[in-house]
C-alpha cells in the first residue's frame, strides 16, 4: 500500500484518538481496512466501559469481526496511533490480521518490536507485516498533550 494511503487511514485513526481524548480516555484510535475500505473503527474506552480490555484495537477488532461475520480477519490492515501492547498484538495474531500500521512507538509496553516482538514472532502460528512510524509525530503530540494537561 502506498505511503499516502497509510497516511490517509492513519488520519482516520487519529480522529478516533481525538474522540478518546475528548472523553477523558488516553487518546489512542484505530481503524481496520479491508479491500481499501474502512470496515471498523475504535478508540480507547476502558474508563467508560470499566473494562481493562477496551483498548482501541480490541474495540475495532470486535467491530470488524461483526462487519465481516468472522473472527478471522485475514487480508485486513489495522491502523493504530500507538504501537500495540501485548494484549492487543496477541488479539491481532489470533484474528490473523495481515498488516499492522502504527504511529508512535510505545517504549514502555510496545509489542510490535520496541519492547516485545509478538507481531512477527516465529514462536506464534501467525505473523503479520508491520510498518511503524506513520504520522508518528502527530500521534505522539496528541498523547503528550493529553498527559501534560493532567499533570
Amino acid at each position: 500500500m502506498l505511503a499516502t494511503e497509510d497516511e490517509r487511514f492513519m488520519r482516520l485513526a487519529l480522529e478516533q484518538a481525538r474522540l478518546a481524548g475528548i472523553a477523558g480516555e488516553v487518546p489512542v484510535g484505530c481503524v481496520i481496512v479491508n479491500d481499501g475500505q474502512v470496515i471498523a473503527s475504535g478508540h480507547n474506552q476502558p474508563i467508560l466501559r470499566q473494562d481493562p480490555t477496551a483498548h482501541a484495537e480490541i474495540e475495532a477488532l470486535r467491530a470488524a469481526g461483526q462487519a465481516l461475520g468472522n473472527y478471522r480477519l485475514g487480508g485486513c490492515t489495522l491502523y493504530v496511533t500507538l504501537e500495540p501492547c501485548a494484549m492487543c498484538t496477541g488479539a491481532m495474531v489470533h484474528a490473523r490480521i495481515a498488516r499492522l500500521v502504527y504511529g508512535a512507538v510505545d517504549p514502555k509496553a510496545g509489542a510490535a518490536g520496541s519492547v516485545f516482538e509478538l507481531a512477527r514472532s516465529p514462536a506464534l502460528n501467525h505473523r503479520m507485516e508491520v510498518s511503524g512510524g506513520v504520522l508518528a509525530g502527530e500521534s505522539r503530540d496528541l498523547l503528550q498533550g493529553f498527559f501534560r494537561e493532567r499533570r
